[in-house]
């Protein structure tokens, strides 16, 4: 029976109890979303709404109230930093829970995901209501315009920005284009320079093998003139 049950124990005692919440508050308040069954997660809404909205005033007395909940500098340090900032223009209501049609293979437990509602850009767009000018008498209808979608400035602006990206691309592109060809052009010239000097060499050792080949040959003349063959003496018969 229910007789004077306020609030779900969750199957645990009171210190038990405690330090689940603020296990589970401290994990959501880093990571932003959680994954946890749908009974832990309704506790967990009405345990940390009202230490969020105690950082709205950022004051020695409340940092002290909630460094004295959870024992920890770093989740103070993000509560006043971060979060505080997201959640100051919202009256209330800091927490989404988004129930998951899975169960869990254990027990069946209803499974959802609890998270911080300005932290989720996807369900959070702010939406402007723009008054339409019209006559007298005609029913005003009010437009709704996302602040997300761009103007004409600022279409024109990122026109020009993206016209300029690509002319300097496009210099870049010239400019590494010219220095490539003068480098071909530098090696082309040191390799020109190079061959001539080899048909230079070429060319004078060939001159001076010219030379050496007559006096040679003279000298092979001059030996052979010299040295004529010795004729056989004939034997005087007697």
């Amino acid at each position: 029976m229910k007789h004077g049950k306020k609030f779900n124990h969750l199957k645990r005692k009171s210190s038990h109890r405690a330090a689940l919440l603020s296990n589970l508050s401290k994990s959501l308040i880093l990571k932003k979303r959680i994954f946890t069954t749908l009974a832990k997660a309704k506790a967990l809404r009405k345990h940390i709404e009202p230490i969020l909205t105690k950082t709205k005033q950022d004051t020695t007395h409340s940092r002290r109230i909630i460094f004295s909940r959870f024992q920890d500098k770093v989740i103070v340090k993000e509560l006043f930093g971060v979060v505080s900032t997201k959640i100051a223009e919202r009256p209330g209501g800091y927490t989404r829970i988004i129930k998951v049609t899975q169960r869990r293979l254990n027990d069946g437990a209803e499974m959802c995901y609890i998270e911080l509602v300005d932290f989720n850009e996807i369900f959070t767009k702010k939406k402007i209501k723009q008054k339409s000018k019209t006559r007298r008498g005609r029913k005003k209808d009010n437009k709704v315009v996302n602040v997300s979608e761009p103007t004409t400035q600022q279409k024109e602006d990122s026109k020009e920005v993206s016209n300029k990206n690509l002319e300097i691309h496009e210099k870049e592109k010239i400019d590494k284009v010219k220095q490539e060809t003068e480098y071909k052009i530098e090696k082309n010239v040191v390799k020109e320079d190079e061959i001539t000097k080899e048909k230079e060499n070429k060319t004078v050792a060939e001159n001076e093998v010219k030379k050496e080949k007559p006096t040679k040959e003279n000298s092979t003349v001059s030996e052979n003139k010299t040295k004529e063959p010795e004729t056989p003496k004939k034997e005087e018969k007697e």
